[in-house]
């Protein structure tokens, strides 16, 4: 479902910029945050010798147990999870 925001301004020419210039750098730490998560991921792949998927698999079958890891693991997936919705929110955000 398609929502608006209206702001109002008396100053419209300055504050469109303003607003798409903060979109775009939210935008940017968004992606940044998305790669940073990937890498975190990817450190845990390498180190338990499987996929991510494979991992929420088998932690949400309850085959592997509550490590550190494996809670910090889930968390990452669903940080990345978060961000992905956060980036494609923003990413539509520029259709004005």
């Amino acid at each position: 479902m398609l929502q608006q925001v209206i702001v109002q301004t008396e100053n419209a020419e300055t504050i469109r910029p303003l607003l798409l210039s903060a979109l775009q750098r939210e935008l940017k730490l968004v992606e940044s945050g998305i790669r940073r998560t990937k890498s975190r991921l990817a450190a845990f792949e390498k180190q338990y010798n499987m996929t991510t998927r494979q991992f929420k698999h088998r932690f949400t079958a309850d085959d592997l147990g509550e490590t550190i890891d494996f809670i910090e693991w889930w968390g990452e997936t669903k940080m990345l999870s978060s961000l992905q919705e956060q980036k494609n929110a923003l990413e539509k955000a520029f259709v004005v």
